[in-house]
């Protein structure tokens, strides 16, 4: 068991706050320069790291690779769209060195061994495994053997292939974090399977997320709830950008009131209140806001106290309310008026 990893000098898992990804995979359609804008937007809503995808198409796809939903009007295959999302390492570098000095965390999604060469060189500090590769034996072991963590995807996954992909990392010695994920594009509410995560934790007592598509906040607040290590979330400029994750994504401000949240969480969780003392020092607020014991109307000395003489009245100066039964049938020494509150000098 591996309850927490190292991403970037950055401790996840273990009840540290949750690692949360800016996921921009595709959405700079090829363009280096939007490329740069997503780091850039990435810092503004508070991300933890930045996340591409590197695709090599001679390296993965073939010609006859066609689109999930045909979505390009200038790429007849998928191979064709792949091949126009290509950058150069140096390109690749420029980015890394850009979220460098953004303070996050540089990561993108190998799909193929040259994509992992490629990364492997430009320091990339940990790996995340798509949910459609889990099962690639041979990328995960050319990945596995560059030391570094692994964040594992788990869309498309029964539970048997989870737990044999689970041996084969524990196999490897390999650092690793589980993501619940829908692989549906947006995933509707009812399909994200918060469950998943819990049940990870207790089958493989590790780091475990969630990794979202929704398109809403409302998952990435409940996972953070619910104590997630990483939070993976599509980061998307604006709603009207072109692209097939458009839909599953989140704005910036979306995304910072996710960031946010988890900052309010974090700091929530690090001071704990102890009751008693609180109560202490809030004694004059106590005061002012419980109730004394108090006459219905004006009271002559000699009177003996009935139930309907006294009620419960602001603020919490006199005998304390909730001793109101123990005045009844006491006598007082002295005139009481209405609008004043019970003492202990009243009785004899």
């Amino acid at each position: 068991m591996n309850k927490t990893i190292s991403i970037g000098g950055r401790t996840v898992g273990a009840g540290r706050p949750a690692f949360i990804v800016a996921e921009v995979a595709q959405a700079h359609d090829g363009s280096l320069g939007l490329a740069h804008a997503f780091i850039d937007a990435a810092t503004e809503a508070g991300a933890d790291a930045v996340k591409f995808q590197t695709h090599i198409a001679a390296a993965e796809s073939s010609r006859q690779d066609q689109f999930r939903v045909k979505f390009s009007r200038q790429d007849a295959t998928r191979y064709d769209y792949w091949r126009r999302m290509e950058f150069t390492p140096e390109q690749w570098q420029g980015l890394a060195f850009h979220a460098a000095e953004r303070k996050l965390v540089f990561l993108s999604s190998a799909f193929s061994m040259p994509a992992v060469r490629l990364l492997s060189d430009i320091g990339m500090p940990a790996w995340k495994i798509a949910s459609g590769e889990i099962a690639s034996l041979p990328l995960l072991q050319e990945i596995v053997a560059t030391g570094k963590p692994l964040i594992v995807s788990t869309g498309m996954s029964p539970w048997s292939e989870i737990e044999a992909t689970v041996r084969l990392l524990n196999g490897w010695n390999a650092p690793f974090c589980l993501l619940q994920c829908a692989s549906r594009y947006p995933t509707p509410l009812e399909q994200v399977g918060l469950n998943v995560m819990a049940e990870m934790r207790k089958r493989f007592g590790c780091p475990v997320g969630l990794s979202d598509h929704s398109g809403t906040v409302y998952p990435a607040l409940a996972a953070l709830a619910r104590g997630c290590d990483v939070l993976e979330l599509h980061l998307t400029l604006d709603r009207r950008m072109f692209g097939p994750d458009v839909g599953s994504s989140l704005t910036v401000d979306e995304f910072k009131m996710v960031s946010r949240a988890r900052d309010a969480f974090a700091l929530m969780d690090a001071h704990p209140v102890d009751k008693d003392r609180n109560a202490q020092e809030l004694a004059e607020m106590r005061r002012l806001f419980m109730r004394s014991a108090a006459p219905t109307r004006d009271l002559p000395a000699g009177t003996v106290l009935s139930a309907e003489m006294i009620c419960a009245k602001k603020p919490g100066t006199g005998i304390p309310a909730d001793r109101i039964d123990s005045l009844v049938g006491r006598s007082l020494l002295r005139s009481v008026m209405l609008g004043d509150l019970f003492s202990e000098e009243d009785f004899q």
